[in-house]
């Protein structure tokens, strides 16, 4: 990452000017792309079948297109803004439009959702290789189906080893293109279960053990109009990427190019997300669960299935491996900008990098021991601040338009992405707290 341009002593920003004029690029489209795909498949995409049980179908993949879109359109808005301001992060374009207020609002979203992400990761890493407990129904990890249960392969032990010798390296890398490789990996990866769930489905098709999915939602005692609405936090977690859009455009050449690469991993990943969706609901019908690794945990009559059950939680357990840096990159970045303003780039400060790193890195691992389930926590993020980054924020800075561009048509979209964001978050927070409460009837 290189330092920013300056002919003065003016405070640096955090990354340095996004296209810069005669920027001899290292970065490509391609590696934009595995990066971009990778910030956006993480957690979400287990949920994703459940959101078909509550949504049906039809309704599911039409909020899933929709909300591609929207996010497509979000990006396109903040790097714009991006371009034609003097900012080169999230939290700079939005202290251009609403001064200290907004960049310490974005700082503070983005913190509370990556955060959330990696200890959500590292949550299912370690159910995936040391299992979990709720009430009565025992989780066994794949080390304790294989060696037995052991002082060394408990959670906390686990999750340290994968801490300390495979998270620790990735994390310490200093430029985003870094990561790229790992990045394809990591789509590489969530490809492979893809293929692995549609394969089990099919299988299962053939032998007449599927149910027939519901096209479209029901709705009786159990299920009202307004439960429907809390499907809608998950998918919109699931594309929210927006805090990785400048670490990773800033190594581009124009700006044409980072919306290039976003297109084509938005395209990428609502096409993963269907065929997940489709097919593990297609496989487990109405008794998949909130986290679908959980339903491969069960035994089957085919004879594959152990292997087969294995070599999916495995997968997906290091598809998030891949995706922790990548998000943990984001996390420092905006730390050591709350914390810093005015200190040159964290890349370029060895020893506070390296210091927030391990602090940061050893605060998500308590975390993530201490508190076994944050599911309900991570819903509620969904409602809030990850809707905030992806919709609120970039439609507030077109409506603020504090560099005269926006036209008619960018602020009645903008207009309406924050009505429709804000009613829909309000309802499916509602309808958890209603239902947490005990009201349903």
């Amino acid at each position: 990452m290189t330092p920013p341009a300056t002919n003065s002593d003016a405070v640096a920003p955090l990354l340095p000017e996004l296209y810069p004029k005669n920027n001899k690029r290292s970065a490509k489209v391609s590696g934009a792309v595995f990066n971009v795909s990778t910030s956006i498949i993480g957690a979400g995409i287990m949920s994703l079948p459940a959101t078909l049980k509550v949504l049906g179908v039809v309704p599911a993949f039409l909020l899933i297109v929709i909300i591609a879109v929207l996010v497509d359109i979000s990006v396109e808005f903040l790097l714009r803004f991006t371009h034609s301001g003097k900012s080169t992060t999230y939290a700079g374009v939005m202290g251009e439009s609403f001064g200290w207020i907004g960049s310490f609002l974005v700082q503070i979203f983005v913190m509370i959702t990556n955060l959330s992400c990696l200890i959500i990761y590292l949550i299912i890493i370690g159910d995936v290789l040391s299992g979990n407990q709720h009430g009565e129904s025992l989780h066994l990890g794949v080390l304790q189906e294989w060696f037995g249960s052991h002082w060394w392969n408990a959670r906390a032990y686990a999750l340290l080893f994968v801490l300390i010798f495979i998270l620790l390296p990735l994390v310490l890398f200093r430029r985003v293109e870094s990561l790229s490789f790992t990045s394809a990996l990591s789509i590489l990866l969530a490809v492979v279960f893809v293929g692995i769930c549609s394969v089990m489905a099919i299988y299962a098709l053939l032998q007449g053990k599927t149910q027939n999915p519901r096209l479209l939602p029901v709705l009786n005692n159990h299920t009202s109009f307004f439960d429907l609405f809390t499907a809608v936090p998950v998918i919109v977690t699931a594309f929210t990427f927006h805090f990785n859009i400048h670490p990773i455009g800033m190594e581009l050449g124009k700006p044409s190019e980072m919306i290039l690469a976003v297109r084509i991993s938005l395209l990428l990943c609502a096409a993963i997300y269907l065929a997940v969706g489709f097919f593990g609901y297609l496989l487990f019908g109405d008794s998949i669960m909130p986290d679908i690794l959980v339903n491969f945990d069960r035994s089957s009559d085919s004879s594959i299935s152990p292997l087969l059950n294995d070599v999916v939680r495995l997968s997906y357990a290091l598809h998030l491996v891949l995706v922790f840096p990548l998000v943990n990159f984001s996390l420092r970045a905006n730390v050591y900008e709350l914390l810093f303003p005015k200190k040159p780039l964290v890349a370029k400060d060895s020893v506070r990098f390296v210091s927030l790193t391990f602090i940061l890195l050893v605060f998500t691992y308590l975390l993530a021991v201490v508190i076994p389930n944050i599911w309900y926590v991570f819903q509620f993020m969904g409602s809030t601040t990850a809707v905030s980054l992806a919709f609120i924020f970039p439609a507030a800075i077109i409506l603020r338009d504090v560099h005269g561009i926006s036209t008619t048509r960018d602020r009645t979209i903008a207009l309406l992405m924050i009505i429709l964001a804000v009613l829909t978050s309000t309802i499916a927070i509602a309808s958890n707290i209603y239902s947490f409460g005990g009201h349903k009837s």
